[in-house]
């Protein structure tokens, strides 16, 4: 088995589909690499994954807002393509089996939520949520 761990900040928001009668979460994470090259020069060096998250438990998709810092892991496969401009490409891809939370999007519609707030059950039961065992996450 071959696993991909990413932290990285959500590039879209979560969006939540039903294929043949199962439940899936589909959004990318950026992970953003800084580095300094052969001459000193400071670069940066961004790996986009594509996440497909298959669960009954799609609770976590409002949570899921582009900007949002995540932890998740799985497995990876990559895809060759042809781009618009007929350069050839690489897209990687993973299958989630878990997803963290790991702060709150510097976009959020309240703002008034802390990074450690956002999963705990004072946060939850706050907002309208069921704190109880199926809080996803």
């Amino acid at each position: 088995m071959i696993k991909l761990q990413i932290v990285g900040n959500l590039g879209r928001d979560g969006v939540v589909r039903e294929v043949n009668g199962k439940n899936v979460i589909n959004f990318s994470v950026a992970h953003t690499e800084r580095y300094k090259d052969g001459t000193g020069n400071l670069k940066e060096r961004t790996t986009w994954v594509d996440c497909s998250y298959w669960t009954d438990r799609t609770g976590v998709a409002p949570y899921l807002k582009k900007g949002t810092l995540v932890y998740a892991e799985g497995s990876p496969s990559a895809e060759a393509y042809t781009g618009k401009d007929g350069n050839p490409g690489v897209a990687l891809r993973m299958r989630v089996s878990n997803v963290h939370l790991l702060g709150s999007s510097p976009r959020s519609e309240e703002g008034h939520a802390s990074e450690a707030a956002v999963g705990s059950t004072e946060y939850a039961a706050s907002n309208g949520v069921d704190a109880g065992d199926d809080l996803p996450f």
